[in-house]
């Protein structure tokens, strides 16, 4: 299982300048991807803007959006053009999870309708191919096309047609932040579509997981989360956050036997000493960690890129 890490995009009151180093120290300590988060109403850096930095400070690991909330962003060519921008900034590492975006407040900040999120997102996903494909033009001739199968994508959600239109035109699902049994119900949501749909081999399955390490973990877990979720769904994505070697161990085995193949630690506080915990974490794990390639079409990254396998035992 593939292991990346969040940045510190959407922590409140969070250094901007920390969404840099924090990359360039994924990439130094070897995890795979840096991946972000997406919130319109709240105190978080718009997560492009995030990923550019990240873009401008690595050189190998995986760019991840794990969700972009497409339909927030109502002008599709212009999301299309700025998501090329990225891509091409980061030499082809940028993989797209998408969503429709569950926020109420962010919703109506965008003054979108109350229902049709669906076909405004399929409608908008069929624009920014045809940006991809070179196959908008002005007086000037196209827009230049991106190379074949980039950038990557992937989708959000729990309904039937969040599952078709990943087997249609993705790579893979991204399950949510918190909730076993419906990741696992996920999983063969996701795999039963794929197969539906003809497709070869199976999709590529990411989650995230909220982590926090040393002194005060619990004391930061615990704000940050309640910050973020509020009171309705706070018991639940606290209950699967990672505060200690051995949580991180049991919960990574339990990821990889539920079959997914990459998870991206998102963190709980910006301090700059998380990357270094949790990559030492991961070594007293027994892990055996690399530094990642270019993404390499529907497969993810080169196989020489950085991977997890848990041979030891946490301590507590």
């Amino acid at each position: 299982m593939n292991i990346g890490m969040g940045l510190p995009a959407a922590i409140p009151d969070a250094e901007a300048a920390a969404v840099g180093e924090w990359a360039a120290s994924a990439e130094r300590l070897g995890f795979w991807s840096v991946g972000v988060i997406d919130r319109l109403v709240y105190d978080s850096l718009d997560p492009l803007i995030a990923l550019a930095a990240a873009a401008e400070r690595t050189g190998r690991v995986e760019l991840m959006t794990t969700v972009l909330n497409v339909p927030l962003r109502r002008n599709a060519v212009v999301l299309a053009k700025q998501l090329a921008s990225l891509d091409r900034l980061s030499g082809g590492r940028l993989t797209l999870g998408l969503g429709l975006g569950g926020w109420p407040r962010d919703r109506e900040a965008s003054e979108l309708p109350p229902g049709g999120m669906g076909a405004l997102m399929d409608g908008m996903l069929s624009t920014m191919r045809q940006v991809w494909d070179g196959e908008v033009r002005g007086a000037s001739g196209p827009m230049p096309a991106l190379p074949p199968d980039r950038p990557g994508l992937l989708f959000g959600g729990f309904a039937p047609a969040s599952f078709n239109r990943m087997a249609a035109a993705g790579d893979g699902w991204v399950a949510p932040s918190f909730g076993f049994e419906p990741l696992v119900d996920g999983i063969a949501a996701a795999r039963a579509a794929w197969s539906g749909a003809g497709r070869s081999g199976r999709p590529r399955i990411v989650v995230a997981r909220y982590f926090s390490l040393g002194e005060r973990a619990d004391e930061a877990a615990d704000h940050y989360l309640a910050h973020y979720y509020g009171a309705r769904y706070f018991d639940a994505v606290r209950a699967d956050s990672l505060t200690t070697p051995r949580r991180l161990e049991a919960e990574l085995r339990r990821l990889a036997d539920a079959g997914c193949d990459d998870v991206v630690l998102l963190p709980c506080s910006d301090e700059p000493d998380q990357p270094v915990l949790l990559a030492g974490a991961l070594d007293g794990l027994g892990a055996r960690r690399g530094v990642s390639s270019t993404r390499r079409g529907h497969t993810g990254l080169d196989a020489n890129s950085s991977s997890l396998e848990l041979s030891g035992a946490a301590g507590a």
